[in-house]
């Protein structure tokens, strides 16, 4: 008996810790979760944020000229990396001054004129796929002074900021996280006064939080900011202005927490402040869910070169693929005259005739591919150009997302971007293909040296807001509705919302009148579109504006010709083009 007394004793202490470990059948609550793990489970994931510590660089300038920069800046996902360079001049006498970045031999420059003792913020945008470079600055009377600088490539969630660390916190709630946490986002700090003026600085960011008063940030920031929001960015707003339409005249409820604003998106931090998980969790989101409103396809890794583009994807153009059939043909014709017809006319003629009938077939041949190349291609620039535009009739201007496929005999070298636009490359894995080489941005872009290759095929995306007068007029006749063409370019159908009647808009050339017909069905999203599978692929982030319900005077129209994008100036042989364009109609009076 006493030998089962431990015995016992050691049955009933394990059944007494059994049911009281977490989970088991009967176990107390007090062993199961405790409130800091239930704290952590309800924890989203990724907490905190990570900021990118910039620091001022002086450069070793000389006499009465001095320059800084910041580094180290955070690189955005796509587009351009805005590096900020402060230049002094002390003197009394103006001074030209050139700066340029160089790296893998690119070069990205801007000129300056600095009047007496002018002190000037500037920014040099680099391409988003390059992670260091050497800045340079040239100014007459002085030697060229240079120096390193490495950018931060974190491929998490990245936010640009316009305040400090300590608005940010205050607008977020959000605190740095520690080493071994995955941050929900990454920022990068700019002072509202000194920011950039140009879209380019914006768009490759997948958020940008104005974290002080809406009085802090300069109108021409302000403008800027809405053109990058109507254009497919997420702007978000900590301390919106007290008449948010002053500043974004498209808002359709200026006290909603999110609103759909162009192509892009509009937050105000309002709810937020007083729900779970808060306003940083929600910035996190956004930042996540920021997709590119165009996506050019670019050249495969070097592993998958038997696939002509990124992803499998097919060409836009058809001059850019090899006709392999006929080469196949001219081959088989060519392989046949040499080797039985050299052999026929060995036999009746002898071997010279041989010795001198095949170079002059191979000759021959090789003058008819080249004959082939000129008279079929030409020494044109071959392009497609599609595009989603929005008509914003009461500012006259349009707000457009393109996609371009290139491809030329012989290189075209310059092209020119206003302020208001950013030109896109891929963002193919392996990188882009013989990029340009030369990006001036002294007035908007200037893109030289090798902005299309001799015998390349190139997609490049554009976003941009243009000025254009670009109407639809109608006017109702003897109950039907005609239709006027002042869009600029071809009519090649559409639909068109009037007096909660669908109508069919009709071909017409541009400055051509036509008929409306009623439709009795709903128009699904392919058929209001048209686009075919390999354009609408790049361009799926931006087709959500295009295709919402038609409100009354309200037109989706496409059209042929060049579109509203700023290369739309370049003279170039269409080989396809459509242009989705969504607006208001401008009703006609008698």
């Amino acid at each position: 008996m006493a030998r089962r007394a431990p015995l016992a004793f050691a049955v009933l202490l394990g059944a007494l810790l059994w049911t009281g470990l977490p989970g088991a059948p009967g176990g107390t609550a007090a062993f199961a979760t405790s409130p800091a793990v239930e704290a952590r489970e309800a924890e989203p994931e990724g907490s905190g944020y990570r900021e990118v510590v910039e620091t001022t660089e002086s450069l070793a300038t000389q006499g009465d000229l001095k320059a800084s920069m910041r580094v180290v800046t955070l690189v955005p996902d796509r587009g351009y990396t805005p590096i900020q360079v402060t230049v002094h001049n002390t003197g009394g006498q103006p001074r030209p001054v050139r700066l340029s970045i160089h790296s893998q031999g690119r070069v990205m420059e801007r000129s300056l004129e600095l009047g007496p003792r002018e002190r000037t913020v500037t920014w040099l945008m680099v391409p988003a796929d390059l992670q260091s470079g050497t800045l340079h600055l040239d100014s007459p009377g002085m030697d060229t002074v240079s120096r390193g600088f490495y950018l931060d490539g974190y491929r998490g969630a990245r936010v640009m900021v316009l305040g400090d660390v300590k608005a940010f916190e205050a607008a977020t709630g959000l605190s740095r996280a520690s080493e071994n946490t995955e941050p929900l986002v990454a920022t990068r700090f700019v002072e509202p006064h000194t920011a950039p003026r140009e879209l380019a600085a914006y768009a490759g960011y997948d958020a940008v939080l104005v974290a002080v008063p809406a009085d802090q940030v300069p109108d021409d920031v302000w403008a800027v900011l809405e053109t990058f929001a109507v254009t497919g960015g997420r702007l978000v707003l900590d301390q919106p202005p007290a008449n948010p339409r002053l500043r974004f005249p498209l808002l359709q409820d200026e006290k909603a927490e999110l609103s759909p604003y162009g192509f892009g998106f509009v937050r105000q931090f309002r709810d937020c402040r007083k729900q779970a998980p808060g306003c940083g969790f929600i910035l996190g989101e956004d930042a996540k869910q920021s997709p590119a409103v165009v996506v050019p396809a670019g050249p495969p890794p070097r592993w998958q070169r038997y696939s002509m583009l990124d992803d499998g994807r097919l060409p836009l153009l058809s001059s850019a693929r090899a006709p392999v059939g006929r080469f196949l043909l001219l081959i088989f014709l060519f392989v046949m005259a040499v080797g039985p017809g050299g052999w026929v006319l060995a036999r009746r003629k002898g071997p010279l005739a041989v010795l001198i009938a095949v170079p002059a077939l191979a000759l021959l041949t090789s003058l008819g591919l080249v004959a082939w190349s000129v008279l079929v291609d030409g020494f044109r620039v071959h392009a497609a150009r599609y595009s989603l535009t929005l008509l914003d009739r009461e500012r006259s201007r349009a707000v457009t997302v393109g996609l371009n496929a290139w491809y030329a005999n012989l290189a075209e070298d310059s092209v020119r971007m206003p302020a208001s636009s950013v030109l896109l490359t891929s963002e193919s894995s392996s990188g882009p293909e013989e990029p340009p080489r030369l990006l001036d941005w002294t007035n908007g872009l200037v893109v030289k040296n090798s902005f299309l290759p001799s015998r390349s095929y190139r997609e490049w995306g554009e976003v941009a807001v243009v000025p254009s007068r670009a109407r639809l007029t109608v006017r109702k006749a003897d109950g039907g509705v005609r239709v006027q063409n002042a869009l600029g370019a071809p009519l090649q159908g559409g639909t068109l919302k009037l007096d909660g009647r669908l109508w069919t808009l009709p071909e017409l050339a541009d400055g051509a009148e036509g008929l409306a017909t009623p439709r009795e069905t709903e128009v699904g999203d392919e058929d209001l579109l048209g686009l075919a599978h390999e354009p609408l692929m790049r361009l799926q982030g931006g087709v959500t504006p295009l295709v919402r319900e038609l409100g009354d005077g309200t037109f989706v129209a496409r059209l042929g010709g060049r579109g509203f994008t700023p290369t739309a100036a370049l003279d170039v042989e269409l080989e396809a083009a459509l242009h989705v364009v969504r607006g208001q109609v401008e009703e006609a009076r008698r």
